[in-house]
């Protein structure tokens, strides 16, 4: 592990406790979250896009604005569920936030989780996927997007203004986009695809499936198969890799009273059809908690950790939970502070 982030997953509600009643609440607290997180050294800002929720759905806006307000944290998504998003005109967004934020960007892309919708992505206009969970429609977009960002012509041009057989690219481009794209891999077989794609892999707390092994050991599995594909497929850039994890340093007694007794161990369920494996809460004094995430080797494969935060719980708290675990545990793991660079990945050996 060399960098770590944080992981908003933009809930808001008038519940009790909640410091995010309104949805002005959870994205303005999100963006002095990411300014607050960029001052004490933290490497990535992130956010989660959920349709059809009370929770943040449209990234762009939002990490512009956070790219605006820092100097060197990387903001990005984790993930965007591309079954919803029309790839030639989130070429353009993408090509104009890369360009805002100066390059310091981690845009996590997939076809996305459950939604409370019944197939949403068709309310949005997006029809004809033969698979009931539009895995197939997230995919052939996605192919367009890259093409998109890649200067390749899309559009037949006007014969009345250009020579016959033009065809032209999305506008604005910004180059090295594509260095700066993630696939939200959920599955080992994913994971390989993405290595051939030569893109970067995002995997979460959550893989879609059970091999009846500790869920970190499958997420190792997976990182390796990436790398494994990565490298056949003849890339040479060092690719980055992010996994996420609920890691929460018991250093005072509120920390304490929210997290203190989180059941231990990994869970398996059923999510979207498939039989899943959940990921472990880590709650502990940062002693143990340093144990702890040394023995996990997805953890310790990764090049950056998002640490999903309590969004609700407010800005103040959240900060906290950053501020104690950049000064009590990540240097221990290898944690380098966004005062040292961007954040590199791993050469393929």
């Amino acid at each position: 592990m060399k960098a770590f982030g944080f992981l908003s997953f933009g809930h808001y509600g008038p519940f009790r406790g909640s410091q995010t009643p309104t949805a002005a609440d959870m994205i303005r607290q999100t963006i002095d979250l990411a300014v607050g997180a960029d001052e004490i050294g933290v490497n990535g800002a992130y956010v989660r896009v959920h349709h059809f929720a009370p929770q943040q759905a449209s990234p762009i806006p939002l990490l512009s604005a956070m790219a605006a307000r820092t100097q060197r944290i990387e903001v990005g998504t984790g993930v965007i569920d591309f079954r919803y998003e029309n790839p030639l005109y989130f070429a353009e967004e993408a090509a104009a936030l890369d360009i805002i934020a100066g390059h310091r960007i981690a845009l996590g892309i997939s076809r996305g989780s459950p939604e409370p919708a019944l197939r949403g992505y068709e309310a949005f206009g997006y029809t004809g996927s033969a698979d009931p969970r539009g895995a197939d429609l997230a995919r052939e977009k996605f192919e367009l997007f890259l093409r998109a960002i890649d200067g390749e012509g899309v559009a037949d041009a006007d014969p009345h203004q250009f020579a016959t057989g033009t065809k032209l690219p999305v506008e604005p481009r910004s180059p090295g986009l594509r260095d700066r794209i993630w696939w939200g891999s959920g599955t080992r077989s994913t994971a390989e695809w993405t290595g051939m794609l030569g893109l970067n892999l995002m995997s979460s707390t959550l893989l879609t499936e059970d091999a009846g092994v500790p869920f970190h050991e499958l997420q190792r599995e997976q990182i390796d198969r990436y790398r494994a594909a990565y490298k056949e497929a003849g890339h040479t850039r060092a690719p980055r890799v992010s996994v996420s994890r609920s890691i929460f340093p018991i250093v005072t007694s509120r920390d304490a009273m929210y997290f203190g007794s989180r059941p231990e161990g990994d869970q398996v369920g059923i999510i979207d059809g498939f039989r899943s494996t959940f990921g472990k809460t880590y709650a502990a004094e940062p002693d143990d908690l340093i144990e702890q995430l040394r023995k996990d080797t997805a953890v310790m494969a990764a090049d950056t950790v998002m640490l999903t935060v309590p969004n609700q719980l407010g800005v103040e708290y959240n900060l906290h939970i950053l501020s104690a675990f950049a000064e009590h545990v990540a240097p221990a793991l290898g944690w380098k502070s966004n005062t040292e660079g961007p954040v590199q990945g791993d050469p393929i050996a």
